[in-house]
This record gives C-alpha cells, structure tokens and sequence, in this order.
C-alpha cells in the first residue's frame, strides 16, 4: 500500500511540479516567439516586384500600430529577452491592493503593467510573459519590498531560453537596459521599481519566496507593551491560524504556518508625546488577512480587555472549533517590507539610485508639508464656549464595552464552510 503524503510533503511536490512545468512552459514560449518573429517579418517587409522589401508596406504596418492604443506587443517578439525580478515599493493608499483580478482599478498591478507596455518592455502578452507576484497585499496595504518576476525586453542579444539561467549579473556598463530608471520615469508618485536582479527560468515570486517580513505602526498611547510582546511571542512557531484569518476554504485546505519572529520597538517618531511604535513580525508565508487579525487580538492585549494567554487558547484549534467574530486592524498602517529568496540580489544603477533617492525624499516632504497644514487646523480649532462644557461632552460620551472573544459569536468551522461548497458543487 501507497503511503499517503502529509500537507507539507504534498505541497513541496507540488510547488516542485510547478517549477518544472514553467520551465517548460519558457521553453515552448520561446520556440513560439521565434515562428511569430518570423512571420511577422514576412507580413511587414513586403517583397515588391523586383525582389526588393517594399517601403510602402513598412510604413502601413507602422502606421497602423502607431494609431493603436498603446502598442502591439506581439510585434516586439522578435526582440531579446531576459527573465528579471523586481523589487516594487507602493505607497496602498488609494489602490485597491496590489493584483488586478478583483476588477477593481486601480491596482498596483495594473499600474505596472501599463509601465510596461509605455516603455516597449514587454515582450508578448501577460500570459507569455511568465508573471508571477510574491503577495497579493490588501486595499490600502503598502510595500517597500514586494517582488515581482517576468520576462522583459534585453538589449542582449542572448537565445531566448537561457535567459537568466548564466546567472551573469549586468549593470548599465555593459549596455543593459536601466530597467530601474526606465521605468521609473512613467510609473505614478506612489510606486517605484527599487531594483532589479536577473533570475533563472524556473524562479516563481511566490514559491521560491523563503520568508516575508511585515511591519505594523501603531501609536503607543496607553498599550501595555509588556503585555503584547508577551502575547506575541506564542505567536512564534509553527502554528494552525486558521482563527487569525479570513478563511478561504475553497482554495486553503492547510492553515498551518511558521511564524520566525516577532518584535516590538519604537521608532523615532513623536507627534504629542505620542511615540510611533512598529511590529515586526516575520514567516515562511501568511494567510489571508492573518497579520491584520494577529494585531487587533494583540491590541486588546495591549488595552487590558484580553489576557496573553488568548493567543494560546486561539491556537488551540482542538478546543477552538470556531473562529470568535472581531473586526481586523486597520490596513493603513501594514507595510510588506521585504521578500527573501535564495540567490537573488537586486541592483540598481547609480544615476537611477540618485532619481529614485531624490523623489523619496520629495514624497516625504509632501506629506510632512500636509501633517503642518492638518497641524495648523488642530491649533486653530475654535475653542468651546468653557471648560465646563468641554467636561460635560467628555463625560457624556459613552463608552463601548469589550465582550470577551470566548463569548462572541463565531464564524462557521473550516469543515462547515467546506461541506457547504460541496453542496453548492
């Protein structure tokens, strides 16, 4: 008798099988982008009667690409190519998260992907082009470190298969495209390429991602931060966090993860004798909505309405069938600062680095300048009419009361959500 996988052991196999069928899927790609590049040749350089290539079938053919939206990119087939990966920053405010398949615009994503096709680099459509993403951050969600990877246009005149596996790392002197600067200068204020790195064929953003690493700023006010580093630090291990996420049962059928640390510090920012503090907390991969769901438990930890030990109870998935129902944190202040992978080390050129440095800087005056103004408002607040009436609203305000997570309502278990799928199946 067969001996049956275990999740871990089921999902390396798979993630391998992947690997294997991209790289072959790279390989079919390029043999497709060689017959096109032929063909295309053949459509645009016309031979007139003498056997010359016609000049007038040269200018329809680029007349009529010149009056499509954008261009076509399958006409670039013939170019080189190179497999890359890019290291994104956003600023999430007014995107509707990073990946364009919720038909929400805007996304990161698409924004991206419209750099692409303004600049020429894109070679083929998305499909062909192998995309892959590390993480799909939430609306609102911002990022200093996600990576993405996919073939782009190289000015290397390299076979087509073989792109990024010499493992050859180029800069701007040996005549490469600046993709960092290139790029930059169409994509909107609130996203920016931090670097490149060519990568090997079979490399996946997501499944050969080791580790992510987020942060969450919060004002200290009157949290108990002894209490929530407490808290957080059973949240280090391998844990099932099917009760610090939003479920999905229909694509998750394991909610198990590792989470490889957790801290907390201050930063050095005041506003009001208020300090800004930030939560790190780093892991193999998360779930949907898992940080967010760790940090508001953490938060009632830090008020006082919660013990530590609701960390362990929760965890306790045995005991805890159910998942108690209470709203997440915030997305505003959750930031994906970093993706580690095996052998991929970004750069950017020193003319791209200064562009990129200068305009950081730039945004980080814009919204100084913007918290002076809203400062200036909060100073200039007309006063009540007395002391007494400001007591009196203070006092009157009602104050909401905490129902303990064990006692909240819960959400139907992973087994009922999964039953009820296949019932609708």
């Amino acid at each position: 008798m067969a001996t049956q996988l275990s999740d871990a052991e089921l999902i390396t196999s798979l993630q391998a099988r992947v690997k294997e069928l991209e790289a072959e899927n790279a390989k079919l790609l390029s043999q497709l982008a060689d017959c096109r590049s032929h063909e295309m040749e053949k459509k645009v350089y016309v031979p007139d009667e003498r056997g010359g290539k016609s000049k007038k079938g040269n200018r329809k053919s680029e007349e009529k690409i010149e009056k499509m939206p954008g261009y076509n990119t399958r006409f670039m087939s013939h170019h080189s190519r190179r497999y890359v990966a890019l290291k994104v920053m956003y600023f999430g405010k007014r995107f509707y998260g990073f990946a364009s398949e919720a038909q929400m615009e805007p996304t990161v994503e698409s924004e991206l992907f419209k750099a692409f096709e303004k600049t020429r680099l894109l070679v083929g459509d998305k499909k062909e082009s192998q995309y892959s993403r590390c993480g799909r951050t939430d609306k609102g969600v911002s990022s200093v470190g996600q990576v993405i990877a996919l073939f782009l246009r190289s000015n290397l005149k390299i076979s087509e298969t073989n792109n990024g596996n010499s493992g050859v790392v180029l800069d701007e002197q040996h005549g490469e495209i600046d993709y960092v600067r290139v790029l930059n200068r169409v994509l909107p204020n609130d996203i920016r390429i931090m670097g490149w790195c060519p990568a090997p064929v079979d490399f996946h953003a997501r499944f050969s991602c080791l580790s992510r690493e987020y942060k969450y700023f919060f004002w200290k006010e009157n949290l108990n931060i002894q209490a929530m580093e407490s808290a957080g630090n059973k949240l280090v291990g391998e844990h099932d966090f099917r009760n610090f996420c939003k479920m999905d049962a229909a694509n998750v059928h394991n909610y198990r993860r590792r989470i490889k640390l957790f801290e907390i510090s201050p930063t050095d920012v005041r506003y009001n004798d208020n300090q800004l503090w930030v939560i790190k907390i780093r892991g193999s991969a998360f779930l949907w909505h898992q940080v967010r769901c760790m940090v508001v438990v953490l938060f009632m930890v830090g008020k006082g309405l919660e013990s530590p030990n609701v960390i362990d109870i929760l965890l306790d998935t045995a005991r805890i069938l159910r998942k108690p129902q209470y709203t997440m944190a915030s997305e505003v202040p959750l930031v994906l600062q970093s993706c580690e992978f095996d052998n991929i080390k970004f750069m950017c050129s020193s003319e791209a680095g200064e562009a990129l440095h200068v305009h950081l800087v730039n945004e980080c005056q814009i919204y100084q300048l913007q918290a002076a103004i809203f400062h200036e408002a909060l100073l200039n607040c007309v006063p009540l009419s007395n002391d007494q009436s400001l007591l009196h609203f203070q006092g009157s305000k009602k104050k909401v009361s905490h129902v303990p997570l064990m006692s909240r309502p819960t959400e139907p278990s992973y087994e009922e959500r999964r039953a009820k799928l296949n019932t609708v199946a």
